[in-house]
């Protein structure tokens, strides 16, 4: 098994609340995930609590989408952290973390995610880091956090 972290920064130009409420409820993830334009049929289900702790997203889509659920585990002011299961092309299960930091020009975001590699991706993850694969993601991911906030207040 290999061990992996991949992490990303940026600073929003909004408040900590703003930030955070667009993290922090899966229904707005549409506005900014990196992954919402992966699959145009992407089949969605919400449940569990609207937002915060305990709130619950699934999906399920084409081949470049695949499957999984994500659940908000932890949630305060300044750190939500998520519990994330891949189930399809490759079974994974990773921790998610942001943490917002306050900064004079808004909100320093830092997305973080932990996890192990096995199997063939363990095996993959020795010549390719998992950073390849996903950091791209979070830089659009982030990029996307502060189209969403402009487009809030437009």
């Amino acid at each position: 098994m290999a061990e992996f972290e991949v992490v990303r920064s940026a600073v929003i130009t909004a408040e900590p609340a703003r930030v955070h409420a667009l993290i922090n409820d899966f229904h707005e993830w549409v506005k900014w995930s990196p992954w919402e334009d992966l699959d145009p049929q992407l089949q969605r289900s919400y449940s569990g609590a609207d937002s915060g702790v305990g709130a619950r997203y699934a999906w399920s889509g084409n081949r470049k989408a695949g499957a999984g659920s994500m659940e908000i585990i932890s949630s305060t002011e300044r750190q939500i952290g998520l519990r994330l299961e891949f189930l399809k092309p490759m079974k994974a299960t990773n921790q998610v973390t942001f943490i917002l930091d306050p900064v004079e020009t808004g909100t320093e975001v830092t997305w973080r995610m932990t996890g192990q590699q096995t199997g063939v991706m363990g095996f993959i993850g020795k010549l390719i880091p998992m950073d390849k694969f996903v950091g791209r993601d979070f830089e659009k991911g982030l990029a996307g956090l502060q189209q969403a906030v402009t487009a809030a207040t437009a």
